[in-house]
């Protein structure tokens, strides 16, 4: 029987098959057709990755029935469909099982087409131990699927490893900032890869200290910063804002975001402020900063359903990006903002001055004037080198993903 996961060796056309990495692509799955955001682009990462290196890669989807198992070529049309955003007309079993997410419906149906293997939730170990020879390893970048059946079926894979990667530990720092149900969530998934897994992967010194105070036994933390490439820049929309004075933020109008502090910027700056465009998708429990958005201050523009290219644009052309979060793992758009040459300010964050530097401008969240005094230098000369707030003799290079697969596969 083919890979029956009692022998260290398989063939296939006697040929022998080799360990394989097997990677979560749960996370792409359910979000499919919409726009990536910070963690989408990891997993994406690791999948373009994968499909280029010499080791054989896997994908496992969870689906609402079940698991779904893709051999190579399966990842490699999988990665195609979620840049075209091709996805079949779901069926039967997709449409009552998604009831209510036709979207979703219709990519599980499609993966199912393309499956080398399927399983319900009880027999995951089973269909592993078919496909995946002993050595192999699972990697987890979305943060989702590490629940009890994932776990039990990937122990059955003789000497398989699992290596998860930690965003941040956001939840249990900034609970205020979070929906009900995902400090605890967030808490047991953290928990379950502590104890279960071989390599946890943080993307920062900064998480890799957060994952050691919240989990002091956990197994070996490996930290490898994200890789950023320079993004590519499309025809930026129009729109009634000043296309030679804007300023931007970017990510999902949020609590933790801090969209009110430039709410209170702008309302300070008065007639004379310059535009700001919002980019981004309304998120949850920030009734007051989306009502006030609501009634349309001037100068301030809410951005929603763009594509990276325009999004990227957008940037190029700004005076600035701000982004006064509270608190970030990694936090990419500054990251992205930067390899653009775009000034970037950014809250007083240990993971700022890690991965950029001196090559953003400071401003503690609390000095609501300081900010005020930024964004006023910035949009009478528009050029943060120039007004000496950025040293210009310093050039940025972001960290690249070919260094980040670099550290991390040296480890598994």
């Amino acid at each position: 029987m083919r890979g029956a996961g009692n022998s260290t060796a398989n063939t296939r056309n006697n040929t022998v098959k080799p360990p394989a990495r097997l990677l979560d692509l749960t996370r792409l799955t359910s979000r499919a057709g919409r726009p990536m955001t910070g963690v989408d682009r990891v997993e994406f990462a690791y999948l373009t990755y994968g499909l280029t290196d010499d080791v054989p890669l896997h994908g496992l989807i969870r689906t609402s029935v079940g698991y779904i198992l893709l051999d190579q070529e399966g990842c490699r049309e999988f990665r195609i469909r979620l840049m075209t955003n091709d996805w079949d007309q779901p069926g039967l079993l997709s449409r009552l099982a998604r009831r209510g997410d036709p979207a979703r419906a219709g990519v599980e149906a499609t993966l199912r087409k393309m499956a080398r293997g399927r399983t319900v939730k009880s027999r995951l170990g089973k269909l592993l131990k078919r496909h995946l020879m002993p050595g192999s390893h699972y990697i987890n970048t979305g943060h989702t699927m590490l629940d009890a059946h994932t776990v039990e079926g990937l122990r059955q894979v003789l000497d398989l490893k699992i290596a998860f990667l930690v965003h941040d530990t956001i939840p249990l720092d900034y609970p205020q900032y979070q929906r009900a149900c995902t400090v605890e969530t967030f808490r047991v998934l953290l928990s379950r890869a502590a104890d279960n897994a071989d390599l946890l992967i943080a993307n920062s010194q900064q998480t890799a200290r957060d994952i050691a105070r919240h989990r002091p036994s956990a197994p070996p933390v490996v930290v490898a910063h994200l890789g950023v490439q320079i993004p590519r820049c499309g025809t930026p929309p129009e729109g009634p804002w000043d296309a030679n004075n804007y300023f931007v933020t970017l990510g999902t109008i949020e609590p933790r975001k801090n969209h009110a502090l430039l709410l209170d910027v702008w309302q300070d700056l008065g007639d004379d402020a310059p535009d700001l465009l919002i980019i981004g998708s309304r998120g949850w429990e920030n009734r007051e900063t989306l009502a006030r958005l609501d009634a349309k201050p001037p100068h301030i523009h809410v951005l929603s359903g763009l594509n990276d290219d325009q999004v990227f644009g957008l940037m190029k052309n700004a005076r600035a990006l701000l982004f006064p979060s509270h608190a970030e793992g990694f936090g990419l758009p500054p990251v992205e903002a930067a390899a653009l040459g775009l000034p970037v300010i950014v809250n007083e964050l240990p993971i700022y001055h890690e991965v950029l530097g001196d090559k953003a401008i400071y401003a503690d969240i609390g000095d609501r004037y300081l900010w005020r005094q930024y964004i006023e230098r910035l949009a009478q000369s528009g050029d943060a080198q120039v007004d000496g707030l950025i040293d210009h003799t310093i050039q940025f290079v972001p960290p690249n993903w070919e260094d980040h697969f670099k550290v991390v596969f040296t480890h598994i």
